[in-house]
């Protein structure tokens, strides 16, 4: 995929391989490949020489990872991605630079493997808190697709467990770690379902393409099968408890399963709900530090998050109470026409060419078009009260058959499940 932007003499190259070769047992390790690439060094220089050279070359070399939803497909998008930047005067360096991380990464040295390992553990132990909402609603999404349970994996509560045993795996079979992360180099560097993304104006495109070729022929090309990924597994609501005097109150649904049929309108109700409703009723009334609903177009999940909450059977309440409030708004065409606006905001955000052509690219993998963007944009511009308040019958079903998922201390969620009933939670420590 190529983007005919300008770019000020800067070329953007992403290289994604397909991560549907990777057996569902080594995706975590796909992170620290990733990792490895960036901070092991390579066969002919060590990670310090290798920084330093990448510094003083490119704008910077980095992997990382697409994992995302599509409608009506059920395994989603799932791309490992080497990004870098220069000059297009040092394309040859970049390309050289991206061909050895590929091919010559140095992945035999324990000890600096085992900092890498040690490093993450502790950014993801230190990022519970002041993330939780993050983690509850990716462990929400994980419950209803593949997908989304992928991400979880390399991402989420499930990530930060396999990064534990990780560690422990380095000091009692280090041979057998450095045979996963082979084996993970060797099926995801492959020319064959390659994907490669430039932002670079057409002229400079052209005067590069041969170099981008010539390095992209010296990739490993071969037919591989897609791996079969299992249906994602989880306790039907889920407590995840950490010593911490707040929750994070997560509640979702998948409302295309309930029967909901995309309209744009969904957008100018999670903007309404979200600064009205759960502002008014979880953050001003409850306490809470913040508040969300959120909506997935792929995927059709809806969920409800708060962050930093006192409370949680209260919230839980409040968000079913949710359909109750869009039947009964009194909503003036002033309010109307602030939420219509407030939605088309986060629509038309301003991109820098890089983020322009990434963001072309992620729409090449979902398959949405600019017609369909177009009718979407329509749809919010025509929001009427019917449709706000029509979409009340989808918050209704969402509210009686909705995953809960809750991060918080244990006796807030031992205390909770004493009055949940056939809804209690599953109870698990993570720290």
């Amino acid at each position: 995929l190529t983007h005919d932007l300008f770019t000020n003499g800067i070329v953007y190259l992403e290289l994604g391989f397909n991560m549907r070769a990777l057996p569902q047992a080594l995706l975590p390790y796909a992170r620290f490949f990733g990792k490895a690439l960036a901070k092991m060094g390579t066969e002919r220089e060590d990670y310090v020489k290798l920084s330093r050279r990448i510094d003083r070359t490119t704008g910077g070399i980095y992997p990382s990872n697409y994992i995302a939803p599509v409608l009506d497909d059920e395994d989603g998008v799932a791309r490992f991605f080497l990004n870098g930047k220069a000059t297009v005067e040092q394309v040859p360096d970049l390309l050289a630079i991206m061909r050895e991380m590929l091919l010559t990464v140095k992945l035999d040295d324990p000890v600096r493997f085992r900092q890498i390992v040690l490093e993450s553990k502790a950014r993801l132990e230190s990022s519970l808190v002041p993330s939780g909402h993050g983690y509850v609603n990716a462990r929400l999404r994980a419950h209803f697709n593949k997908a989304d349970w992928v991400d979880e994996q390399m991402s989420g509560i499930d990530y930060l467990f396999f990064v534990r045993r990780l560690a422990a795996e380095i000091e009692q079979d280090w041979p057998g770690v450095v045979a996963k992360l082979r084996e993970v180099q060797r099926l995801l560097v492959n020319r064959e379902g390659m994907l490669v993304n430039v932002t670079l104006d057409e002229d400079n495109w052209r005067a590069i393409e041969p170099q981008v070729g010539a390095m992209l022929a010296e990739l490993p090309a071969f037919t591989g099968q897609e791996a079969a990924w299992d249906e994602p597994v989880l306790p039907a609501h889920e407590g995840l408890a950490i010593p911490a005097q707040v929750n994070y109150v997560g509640k979702g649904a998948n409302l295309y399963d309930l029967g909901y049929r995309y309209h744009g309108s969904i957008n100018v109700i999670t903007n309404l709900v979200r600064t009205g409703w759960l502002w008014d009723k979880i953050r001003a009334q409850g306490g809470a530090y913040g508040a969300f609903c959120r909506f997935g177009k792929q995927s059709g999940i809806w969920t409800f998050l708060s962050y930093r909450d006192p409370n949680l059977l209260g919230t839980l309440d409040n968000y079913d109470a949710t359909a109750r409030f869009l039947r009964e708004l009194d909503l003036s065409q002033d309010e109307l026409t602030k939420s219509i606006i407030g939605a088309i905001g986060s629509m038309d955000a301003y991109q820098l060419p890089d983020a322009k052509g990434h963001t072309a690219m992620v729409r090449h993998l979902m398959g949405i078009t600019d017609d369909e963007r177009q009718r979407t944009r329509d749809e919010v511009l025509g929001t009427t009260v019917a449709d706000i308040k029509g979409f009340a019958d989808v918050l209704q079903a969402a509210a009686e058959t909705g995953t809960v998922v809750v991060m918080g201390a244990g006796d807030s969620l031992s205390k909770a499940n004493d009055k949940l009933g056939e809804k209690r939670l599953t109870v698990e420590k993570i720290l």
